[in-house]
């Protein structure tokens, strides 16, 4: 069964579930306005230019789960998906989803986002194996700690290969889809790599390799 590995975030989603959470937060008065808009709009720019510190922005998005239920935040991401991520669905997202589970492939998204905000999206989407940033809970409480490495870069690689040790996985005929030159450690480790919508960087490069370059927006 080969795998099909799906980046998240501005791949599957027209935009970044972690920068519109960040905003959505800010709408709704749990953090400062001014200080966190301002450090996630510096993050999400660090991203772009591929110098993001993955840990030191997981520690930001985590922070204000802190102390907070995991009853209270599932109440407030419904609200969320509503107003921010429903915008971003793509059809054709969803119709390549469709031609992978036809063809018996096993679906993984893999994405630098936490657990907490993407697997809702990730269960949406109708997938099942998720491999992500994971948060902390002690209790029925988010504790505000980071479990593990980001999963970003080549912390994707080696998430990515713990689980498949743990599921009997291989990279056999693989197939990763992603938007952004911060994963090009994985891409180069799979059979088929693929650029959607890619920054410029990623598509560039993807052009240098004779990698497949699609749109899940046009």
């Amino acid at each position: 069964m080969p795998l099909a590995l799906f980046d998240l975030d501005n791949t599957l989603l027209a935009g970044d579930s972690d920068y519109s959470w960040g905003q959505f937060i800010v709408t709704k008065g749990l953090v400062n306005s001014e200080t966190y808009s301002r450090m996630n709009q510096k993050f999400y720019e660090d991203y772009v230019r591929g110098e993001l510190d993955a840990y030191l922005y997981q520690e930001f998005c985590i922070k204000p789960l802190k102390g907070k239920t995991l009853d209270e935040m599932s109440t407030l991401h419904r609200e969320f998906m509503a107003a921010y991520i429903e915008p971003l669905w793509l059809p054709k997202a969803e119709e390549l989803i469709a031609t992978h589970k036809n063809a018996g492939d096993r679906l993984v998204v893999i994405t630098a986002t936490n657990r907490f905000i993407v697997e809702p999206i990730v269960q949406k989407l109708g997938i099942t194996d998720l491999i992500c940033s994971e948060p902390g809970i002690e209790g029925d409480r988010y504790n505000g700690k980071l479990i593990d490495e980001p999963c970003m870069g080549p912390g994707k690689v080696s998430k990515l290969e713990r689980w498949m040790q743990t599921e009997g996985e291989n990279l056999t005929d693989s197939t990763f889809y992603s938007d952004s030159h911060n994963d090009l450690p994985l891409l180069g480790q799979v059979d088929h790599p693929v650029a959607v919508d890619p920054d410029d960087t990623l598509r560039s490069i993807a052009r240098d390799n004779g990698w497949e370059i699609i749109s899940l927006r046009n």
